[in-house]
Parts: structure tokens; sequence; C-alpha cells
């Protein structure tokens, strides 16, 4: 079992950056494959960013690549949403969720096992 805790969310202009981090319990992240998920208000929960266990292969969502860099340390058992250029419509929670299975990067929310709190990124124009 993990347990996840996400921080680094704010209040930022349009086309400012932002770092989320994800510190992860427990001596197995390295056996989890990760991924970042947000929710606005209203809206169903969707996928941003995923990473695979070792960090070598990433993910991202139409509307992250290019603009969004996820990465982890396994050492320090964090992973981290680096999210530059930001636009009114990132404004959302961020969740970080870890997959037990591990095997691949999950781009359903369904599919994962376990899920941080969530910090808030509100963007303003």
């Amino acid at each position: 079992q993990v347990q996840l805790v996400e921080s680094g969310g704010g209040l930022v202009q349009v086309g400012g950056s932002l770092t989320l981090s994800c510190a992860a319990s427990g001596r197995t992240f390295s056996s989890y494959s990760m991924g970042w998920f947000r929710q606005a208000p209203g809206k169903v929960r969707e996928f941003v960013a995923g990473i695979s266990r070792s960090g070598i292969s990433t993910h991202y969502s139409d509307s992250a690549k290019g603009r969004f860099t996820i990465s982890r340390d396994n050492v320090k058992n964090t992973l981290y949403l680096q999210m530059n250029s930001l636009r009114p419509e990132d404004t959302a929670a961020y969740y970080c969720a870890a997959d037990s299975r591990g095997a691949y990067i999950r781009l359903s929310p369904d599919e994962m096992d376990y899920w941080g709190k969530g910090t808030l990124v509100n963007v303003s124009s």
C-alpha cells in the first residue's frame, strides 16, 4: 500500500509555471507506475500525464503535451509535474495516483489503485 500527498498548487497567472509534487510513503514507490490526473468543477476526472516505474517512459494528454513534464525520483519517493505556459483551462484539482500492477502507464482513473487528496491549481487571466 502507498499513501500519496500532493503539494505545490496555487494561484498563477496565464502563461506562468507551477511545479506539483507528490510525496509517497512506503518503500515500494518504484514498483508503481504513476500518473497525474485533474478534475475541473463540473467535469469528470481526466488523465494528464503518466510515467513508468523506472521513469524512462512517459505519456501525456494532448492538452499537456509540450507544456507539462512528469518525472519521478525513486530515491526520494516523489512524483513531479512541471507545468509551463499555463492556461485558464488548466484550472482544476490535480491528483497523483499509483497503479500497483506497475507494468504500463494507465490512462483511465478507474485503473489506478491509490490516490492523493489533490492540490488546487487556479490559472487567472
